[in-house]
Formats: structure tokens, sequence, C-alpha cells
């Protein structure tokens, strides 16, 4: 007996990585594996910019804090 991995080669119909749903399709589950890829990745990216929005809101929240009004 070969390797698990070799397994999945010989009986592709047995991973369960290539069914959508009930359905035994593995060009779809590559497919809907790469849009959840893209939109990780998308994800992270907007993820990483409302950061640096956040951030930027509390340095000039901070800022205006700290800047002495006119007569004081």
């Amino acid at each position: 007996m070969g390797e698990w991995s070799e397994y999945y080669e010989d009986f592709p119909e047995e991973n369960p990585a290539n069914w959508v749903g009930d359905t035994f399709y593995p060009q779809g589950a590559e497919r809907v594996r790469e849009q959840r890829r893209k939109l990780a990745a998308d994800q992270s990216t907007l993820d990483s910019e409302i950061g640096k929005m956040i951030a930027d809101g509390k340095a000039r929240g901070q800022a205006k804090r700290n800047t002495p009004k006119p007569g004081d």
C-alpha cells in the first residue's frame, strides 16, 4: 500500500475537497477555494487599511486634545 496522499490521486471522488455541496465537482471545488483565497487576501488588505485609519484618527484626536486653545 502506498502513501496516504496517493490514495486521493487514485480515488479523487473519495477526497472531500473535491466536492461542492453534495456534488463531486473537482473543478468547481478548486474555483471555490481560489475565491476563498482571494476573499481572504482582500479582507486582509481592508483590515490593514482600517487599522491605519483608526490609528490616524486616534493620533489626530490626541493632537487636538494636546493643542492649547486660544485664550488659555
